[in-house]
């Protein structure tokens, strides 16, 4: 966040369990087309927020299963926690608001009074946060037997149903929507409130997002009943708010452009280069695009010609040096070539590459370090490489810059001990 300077020119705030993540997708198609979008587009200005119902501990294993960027804030289990980047450091002046009148153990002990509940795993239980199971059919009479039990005990507190099971009690103060609003009004106390906000979610507990104001939100077509049915009673014709008529990522995308928030077309929709805007802009659209012909080609999903090799070569100086993970140097004309004989090596495999967290650093009139996370999924092994690259302004290139040297080292965890012949 320290990066960006002023306003946030979009703050895209998400769900993940079926909004982000589409858990009937294993290509995960529609993430990774948000993901070279946000990357392309919008990481240099933007703000990424992640808001889950998932403990920390859950929310992790997400990410060690699915293609998912590195968010600038997250908020965990249901509100109640909020940290920063990506070592998830806690916001302290959020935990001590949603400590106010919250008594857990009280809490705990009047629930398990309802055989009805059974508690969730222990991950889930935080300290502002217990979670329970609960069938569908029992959920409306607990819900208001508790509600009467906790009162009477004078505890201020806010009980949330979600997906058909999912049942969590929380201080009031609490919730995505008062995690949302806390943030806003942290933002704008410090002269940085967000240009636009849009809220995404498919859930009951996404609810109160869509109830803060002035903001744009997206319900993704595979939203579910509870959340749907609030809308009909507090949102219905509210112009600002949509239906998507696509899953997941593929809706958060069809809001973008419904709303008018722009660009709105990733990357991976886009055969070559999409047109980018000045050059610092451009660096987002010149990565991503690099990478994506790498994955491409080797998935035959482009024709094989000379021509698009030329144009690739065309984004690269002669002498530019590539430094592999596995500490080899060569020049990267090299390792084009070799490329160049990989075509089809991965059609029909689970193959992808995406990138995360490009920042560039201007360090002359005309030139950029950047660094960046280069990920990519072979079968079922997860790779990444942590990337620094120095590029030049090109003018008569497509995204109007040159690539001088790169530099890959493995990050830690994700290594491999398998030299690829055909990696750039």
């Amino acid at each position: 966040m320290e990066a960006l300077k002023g306003s946030p020119r979009l703050m895209i705030v998400s769900d993940l369990d079926n909004t982000m993540v589409d858990h009937q997708d294993p290509e995960n198609i529609s993430l990774l087309r948000f993901d070279a979008l946000w990357e392309a587009d919008y990481r240099h200005d933007s703000l990424l927020v992640f808001s889950t119902g998932r403990s920390p501990t859950l929310y992790k294993k997400l990410r060690r299963e699915k293609p998912l960027l590195t968010p600038n804030i997250t908020i965990m289990s249901v509100g109640t926690e909020i940290t920063y980047g990506d070592s998830l450091i806690p916001d302290k002046g959020w935990e001590e608001w949603v400590n106010q009148g919250w008594n857990r153990g009280i809490v705990v002990e009047e629930a398990s009074k309802i055989p009805h509940l059974k508690f969730q795993a222990e991950t889930e239980q935080r300290a502002h946060k217990v979670s329970f199971y609960i069938e569908k059919t029992n959920a409306p009479e607990v819900i208001d037997t508790l509600s009467k039990r906790l009162e009477e005990c004078q505890l201020d507190v806010k009980i949330i149903y979600s997906g058909g099971i999912d049942l969590d009690i929380l201080p009031k103060g609490a919730g995505k929507g008062q995690a949302l609003a806390y943030l806003l009004k942290k933002f704008n106390s410090e002269g940085r409130s967000p240009l636009n906000t849009l809220v995404c979610g498919d859930s009951g507990n996404d609810a109160e997002l869509f109830s803060v104001a002035d903001v744009y939100g997206v319900m993704v077509s595979n939203a579910q009943e509870e959340l749907l049915q609030w809308y009909e009673e507090n949102a219905k014709g509210n112009s600002r708010i949509i239906h998507a008529s696509e899953r997941c990522a593929a809706g958060i995308i069809q809001a973008m452009k419904h709303f008018n928030l722009e660009p709105n077309v990733s990357p991976r929709d886009v055969v070559g280069h999409a047109q980018a805007g000045p050059a610092y802009f451009a660096i987002g659209h010149e990565i991503v695009e690099f990478y994506l012909i790498s994955e491409r080609w080797r998935r035959a999903e482009v024709e094989d010609s000379d021509d698009l090799f030329q144009k690739l070569k065309s984004v690269i100086d002669p002498n530019c040096s590539l430094i592999h993970p596995w500490g080899v140097e060569e020049n990267l004309f090299t390792s084009i070539d070799v490329l160049r004989k990989c075509y089809g090596d991965q059609k029909g495999k689970r193959f992808r590459i995406w990138i995360d967290r490009i920042h560039p650093l201007k360090i002359a009139s005309d030139t950029w370090l950047v660094t960046f996370d280069k990920w990519e999924l072979i079968e079922q092994e997860r790779r990444c490489c942590i990337t620094t690259a120095v590029m030049k302004a090109k003018p008569d290139a497509p995204n109007r810059l040159l690539w001088l040297h790169i530099h890959e080292t493995w990050l830690d965890g994700y290594g491999s001990s398998v030299n690829l012949c055909c990696s750039i």
